[in-house]
């Protein structure tokens, strides 16, 4: 018989399955994925993936395209392009969580990097600002990344980028400098790549496994 997918938000959790958590970088279009697995003192990577989050003929950075339009038309577009990507994370955070599921392997969560600014709370405004263009891409994707975690019943975890290792060494009561050791070593059970991305997005994946133990 073929696999059969299940929803991940009305799966039961199985007794003797190994706890895992979702790390997610965003990026234009895409997110870097890792995935975190064992005790939550002392986890392994497991797994890692790229996520698309748009679809062909729609543009990966879609603040910088609407810049171009008016604003009616930028408002489709925008829209547009936000629930390309919701979609789009709902059916890879789906097809993660039943792979992993299939493995022997309980997802419990998703620690997501946030950014450090702040989005402009109009379309008009934020297309008036380069800046704040910037800022209102990543936080698209990160929002499409969010819902889809809590689509699916994860708890979400996030932090932001500039404070992940500082939250991190507090969590785990150990010094920066050892954390970044220990992340830049979490890489060697899956090879290279193991790029700021990836140590990134585990670390998140950690702080998320180490919170759904608390729960």
């Amino acid at each position: 018989m073929g696999h059969v997918a299940v929803s991940p938000q009305k799966a039961c959790a199985m007794p003797n399955a190994t706890r895992a958590a979702l790390g997610f970088r965003a990026h234009s279009g895409w997110a870097a994925l890792v995935v975190v697995a064992g005790p939550p003192r002392s986890p392994r990577v497991i797994d890692r993936r790229r996520i698309e989050l748009i679809a062909p003929g729609i543009p990966k950075q879609p603040y910088h395209a609407a810049e171009k339009l008016d604003l009616k038309e930028a408002e489709k577009l925008v829209g547009r392009c936000a629930n390309t990507a919701g979609r789009l994370a709902r059916q890879a955070l789906r097809a993660v969580v039943n792979d992993l599921r299939d493995k022997g392997h309980d997802v419990v969560g998703c620690g997501i990097l946030l950014a450090s600014g702040r989005p402009a709370t109009t379309l008009a405004a934020t297309l008036a600002s380069h800046a704040l263009i910037h800022t209102a891409e990543g936080e698209l994707f990160r929002d499409a990344l969010t819902r889809a975690s809590e689509h699916w019943g994860l708890p979400v975890t996030g932090v932001r980028e500039r404070e992940l290792y500082e939250r991190g060494a507090t969590e785990f009561r150990i010094a920066v400098n050892e954390l970044r050791l220990r992340v830049s070593a979490m890489g060697r059970t899956i090879g290279p790549p193991w790029t700021q991305d990836e140590k990134q997005a585990a670390l998140v994946g950690w702080l998320a496994l180490a919170a759904a133990s608390q729960r």
